[in-house]
Formats: C-alpha cells, sequence, structure tokens
C-alpha cells in the first residue's frame, strides 16, 4: 500500500489578505472575511478580505479609469512589456517563498510546486512580456481608391475568474496575454486558494503596475464571480474551471454582450498499443493521471489499453502506484499530498464507491488515507466499462480507470465518445498510426509518446464541452483583442 508521512506544521507567517483594488490593499466593503484551510492539516491559514458586489463595482471602476483615460492606455506597447519582464523577474527572485506558500494553501509537493508551477509562471509572463510591442494588424488590398488596414486594439476591462488547482499558473495564464494586449483586470481567485495570487498583486504592485490595472478581489463564487460577470463595466470574462459553471457564466455574461473564454473540464483518453514502450508508458500514464493529485483538468483519466498487453500494465501500474509517498506536502520525498478541501474529498471517495458497485475492480487504493489531513490513497480501478460513472464523470482525483480495447477503430470511437474533449494522448511505436489517431480524436491538445508538455507558446484548450477559446501561444492574444478595420478615401 501506498506509504503516508504526517503532515508537519508550518511555521506562522504573514500574509497578504486584503483586497487589491486601484493600486492599494484595503479590507471588503462589508468588513467580512473568510477562512483560508491548509489541507493537510484542516486547519486555517489565515483570514482573508471577503470580495462582494460593492467591491467589484470599486474594482471595475478603479479598472475602467485606468484603461479609458488612465496611463495604460497610453504607454508604450513596449514599456508594457517591461513591466511584465520586471515581474517575472520579481517572481524568479520569490520563488522559494511563492513555492510554499502556493504548497501551504493548495497542498501539493513543494517539489511540484517549486520545479514545475513556479518555473512555468516566470516563462509565461517572459513568453508574454515580448508580445507586448508584436500584437501587429495587416493592410488589405480592397477595391478602388482606398487604403484598408486593420489594427488590434485591446478588448478593455476584463474580469477574470480562476481555479484552485493551480493558482499561480492559472494566473500567469491569464495576466500575461491580457496585459500584453494593453487590457486592465479584476482576478477573482478560487476561495480555496487566495493567498499566491495577493502575493503576486504585491510583487505587481512593485514592478511598477499603474493603479488600477491589475485588481484582485477574493470571494466567493455568488457573491463576487456573478457580480464581476454582470457587470456591465466589464468587456470580457475568462474563466477557468467545471463546465456546469462555464455554462452558467455564459448564460449571464449574454446580457451585456460580453466576449467569453472558458477553459472547462475533461475526461481525457490516453490510448496505450500493444507496440508502444511499456515502461515509458506507465510513467507517462501515472504524470497523467497523479499530477497535482489528480486534480487536473486534462488528466489522462480514461486509460485505453490494449488487449494483449492490459494484464502486464495494469500489473506495473499498480507496482508503482503502491511506491508513491502520500503526506506532508513539505516532505522531500512526498509524492502525494492532500486534496484541495474537504467537498472535494469526499466527492472523490463517492466515486471510488460507485466504481466498486458498479463492477469495477479496485485493483489498489480506494481509501481515506490517515485520519488528519484530506488524503487519499492513490486508486486504480481495472475492468472498467465505458459506462460506469468513474468513466464518465470528471473525478478530479487520484483515481486511475484502466480500460481494454482490440483495435484502432474501436478506440477511436469510444476515446470520442464524451462531451468532452480537452485533451488525449497515443502511445505507440508506429509513429504513423500515432499521427492518424491524433488527426481523428477530437480533442484540443494530443499529445504521442508523453503527456502533460506544457509550454508558454503552445496554445491549450478544448473541443466540445471542454471550452471555448485558447489560453497560452499566440492564440490566447484573440481572447484580448478586438480586430478593428480603417478604410481611407484616397480621392
Amino acid at each position: 500500500m501506498a506509504t503516508v508521512t504526517k503532515p508537519r506544521k508550518k511555521a506562522a507567517a504573514s500574509h497578504q489578505t486584503k483586497l487589491l483594488i486601484d493600486g492599494k490593499f484595503r479590507d471588503s466593503v462589508s468588513g467580512k472575511t473568510f477562512a483560508t484551510i491548509n489541507p493537510a492539516t484542516e486547519k486555517e491559514i489565515a483570514q482573508v478580505a471577503e470580495g462582494s458586489a460593492a467591491d467589484i463595482d470599486l474594482a471595475v471602476k478603479a479598472a475602467r479609469k485606468a484603461f479609458d483615460s488612465g496611463p495604460w492606455r497610453t504607454m508604450d506597447a513596449r514599456d508594457r512589456g517591461r513591466l511584465l519582464y520586471k515581474l517575472a523577474d520579481l517572481v524568479e527572485q520569490h520563488i522559494d517563498e511563492l513555492a510554499e506558500l502556493e504548497s501551504l494553501d493548495n497542498g501539493k509537493p513543494l517539489k511540484e510546486s517549486r520545479n514545475g508551477d513556479l518555473p512555468l509562471v516566470v516563462d509565461c509572463f517572459r513568453y508574454y512580456a515580448g508580445w507586448a510591442d508584436k500584437i501587429t494588424g495587416k493592410t488589405i488590398p480592397v477595391r478602388g481608391d482606398y487604403f484598408c488596414y486593420s489594427k488590434r486594439e485591446p478588448v478593455g476591462v476584463v474580469g477574470q475568474i480562476i481555479p484552485w488547482n493551480f493558482p499561480l499558473l492559472m494566473v500567469a495564464w491569464k495576466w500575461g496575454p491580457a496585459l500584453a494586449a494593453g487590457c486592465t483586470v479584476i482576478l477573482k481567485p478560487a476561495e480555496q486558494t487566495p493567498l499566491t495570487a495577493l502575493r503576486l498583486g504585491e510583487l505587481a504592485m512593485e514592478a511598477g503596475f499603474p493603479a488600477g490595472v491589475i485588481n484582485i478581489v477574493p470571494g466567493f463564487g455568488e457573491t463576487a464571480g456573478a457580480p464581476l460577470v454582470a457587470h456591465k463595466g466589464v468587456d470580457k470574462i475568462a474563466f477557468t474551471g467545471e463546465t456546469s459553471t462555464g455554462k452558467l457564466i455564459m448564460k449571464n455574461a449574454a446580457d451585456t454582450m460580453k466576449r467569453v473564454t472558458l477553459e472547462l473540464g475533461g475526461k481525457s483518453p490516453n490510448i496505450v498499443f500493444a507496440d508502444a514502450d511499456i515502461d515509458a508508458a506507465v510513467d507517462g500514464a501515472m504524470l497523467g493521471l497523479y499530477l497535482n493529485q489528480g486534480q487536473c483538468c486534462c488528466a489522462g483519466s480514461r486509460l485505453f489499453v490494449q488487449d494483449s498487453i492490459y494484464d502486464k500494465m495494469v500489473d506495473k501500474l499498480a507496482e508503482a502506484t503502491k511506491k508513491r509517498k502520500v503526506g506532508d506536502p513539505f516532505a522531500d520525498d512526498t509524492d502525494q499530498g492532500p486534496q484541495i478541501d474537504e467537498n472535494q474529498f469526499k466527492k472523490i471517495l463517492s466515486y471510488i464507491d460507485k466504481g466498486k458497485e458498479q463492477g469495477a475492480k479496485c485493483v489498489t487504493g480506494g481509501e481515506r488515507s490517515g485520519t488528519e489531513g484530506y488524503f487519499i490513497k492513490p486508486t486504480i480501478f481495472s475492468e472498467v466499462k465505458d459506462d460506469m460513472a468513474i468513466a464518465t464523470d470528471e473525478i478530479f482525483g487520484p483515481v486511475m480507470q484502466v480500460l481494454r480495447f482490440k483495435d484502432v477503430e474501436e478506440v477511436i470511437k469510444r476515446a470520442n465518445t464524451t462531451d468532452y474533449g480537452l485533451a488525449a494522448a497515443v502511445w505507440s511505436r508506429d509513429i504513423g498510426k500515432a499521427h492518424a489517431l491524433a488527426d481523428r480524436i477530437r480533442a484540443g491538445t494530443v499529445w504521442i509518446n508523453c503527456y502533460d508538455v506544457f509550454d508558454a507558446a503552445a496554445p491549450f484548450g478544448g473541443f466540445k464541452s471542454s471550452g471555448i477559446g485558447r489560453e497560452l501561444g499566440e492564440a490566447a492574444l484573440e481572447n484580448y483583442t478586438e480586430h478593428k478595420t480603417v478604410t481611407v478615401a484616397l480621392k
């Protein structure tokens, strides 16, 4: 069984807990606060100012002023890029502190925060800093005596709502393209993990971003997120999170005709053929499912394995899973920390129960780990059928489903039989076959002989119910710009 280490208590430390509005940290209008909890100990870390509609209104007014008449609108694009470079430098200078704060508030192993998330944050800010002065239009040949050109302008004031699974990285994915394009932002971090976003706000003020360009309002979806979506002063909403919430945002944003981009859930197929390097595929399946305690929208949660190697693959996965160390996120040898909160913890355990009840075989794990903190033993189900709840629903936890398949046509059909279309992977030494599957699987990202490879330059997003629009790369700039056509009479 997976080894368990007891979570140690972190030393007390001060954290920024106030709202950032118009360049200043302040209490909420109501004076209310809410607790942010350490998921490894179930103990309170700090009380954080609880934003509401009144605070959102103040933040929107500050962002509108900074965009409509403030220095941000008139600032040279290259100077906006310099501020993003400065922010990246400050993140790099404080990388250990930020990684520790991320693991404290989120529960992910410190080695993942420090060596995975934070370097990607720095790289994302630097990537978009380089784009700031390269967002260009075109000259367009039109009929008649006219000179026609297009230009791209910032969409305006942007509301950004991010999840709790990669708090700092999601801020970078949202702020990078928005700020490079010249937008101003109001960020609503997840109520479970507000601390690193607020610390990043401090670093943004230190970098020299003008007042009102970046605003941060922690709070709950119903009382802070919903007013942000509904506010007439907001031109666009960018959301990452659950598909059900994304649908609600789309409906509510329609009243004010906001632009909306959504990065939502997934139930991604990870397909292993008999001709694959089985050891590499095992490593990829472990990473693809267990990274961040399984709390990844693109997790390879439907592992399709070809018949002839199915039993061998399950045995290897079980052996590797039993070696995973679950426990204190700050221990050097910890592989898996706690789930984010009690609700997620209970949801995952309920799906494990459903898997057992519906006839899947629980190979390893399948229960709570320890008595304190939201820890769950990494779990593998074999003999999983396509219609089981664990194979259709996004569990968002360390629960691997292994399904059998016979041939290419069968697995393509089954891989696409889902409402989601965020990611997929193919493992095969036959690169022609792998490319053919990449063409036919309906997903925004397909990895071949690898999993969870991310780069700031590579667009990320989903088909179908997995979202609208793309994060990262040049494609993300489309989310934050409007195209304007100018036609000039030459006679």
